[in-house]
């Protein structure tokens, strides 16, 4: 339950020291989707999972959670997606390759360069996540999931945060966006010549 690093302040040659109760093992793990399409409201569509350390426990996602995240966001954006992702293993395994096959009719799918951070526009997102808990001193790990979902929801109900995320990759969506100045993005990752004007982006 390492927590993630912030800055504080203390008086000079006294290091702040934090003592907590919880223990050592478990963790919490994120997956998300920021999803676009012109003329509508930019939404985030997530997944937590809870890792506590118990034998034979998964520690993480697996491709079958990525799988059921994509048909919830399908659900709930009620459309074909154009989906977004990077090169990470669970990616590219034969289980999830089958599914995309299968559902092609709906499910369009764009790699990113094998190594393209800068482009990932979710670690906008988790960045912004883990400043908000930077300084919990939680008793346990329910505690810090509660902090996470509660903060992913803000999230949620302020598309300009998300919006945002994207404009910090250099990255634009749509035939019309302009950035502050009126000046053409320098880099499009998708427009309605690409994904049609009924799919919706998703950036994973």
């Amino acid at each position: 339950m390492t927590p993630p690093r912030a800055r504080t302040w203390g008086r000079i040659g006294q290091t702040p020291v934090v003592r907590v109760r919880g223990r050592g093992s478990g963790r919490v793990s994120m997956a998300g989707m920021a999803c676009y399409k012109s003329g509508e409201r930019s939404r985030l569509i997530y997944a937590i999972h809870e890792y506590r350390g118990c034998k034979d426990e998964p520690k993480g996602f697996g491709w079958r959670d990525f799988r059921d995240l994509i048909v919830r966001a399908r659900i709930q954006l009620g459309g074909p997606i154009a989906l977004v992702w990077d090169n990470v293993r669970l990616h590219l395994t034969t289980g999830m390759r089958e599914f995309i096959d299968a559902n092609a009719e709906w499910l369009t799918v764009f790699q990113l360069p094998i190594y393209a951070p800068d482009l990932d526009l979710t670690e906008g997102v988790w960045s912004l996540v883990k400043r908000d808990i930077g300084n919990l001193a939680a008793a346990d790990l329910s505690e810090i999931t509660r902090a996470v979902k509660r903060r992913l929801k803000q999230i949620q109900y302020r598309p300009h945060v998300v919006d945002g995320c994207l404009a910090g990759t250099g990255l634009a969506f749509g035939m019309d966006d302009l950035d502050n100045h009126g000046q053409r993005p320098r880099r499009r990752f998708l427009d309605e010549r690409t994904t049609g004007s009924d799919q919706f982006a998703a950036l994973v």
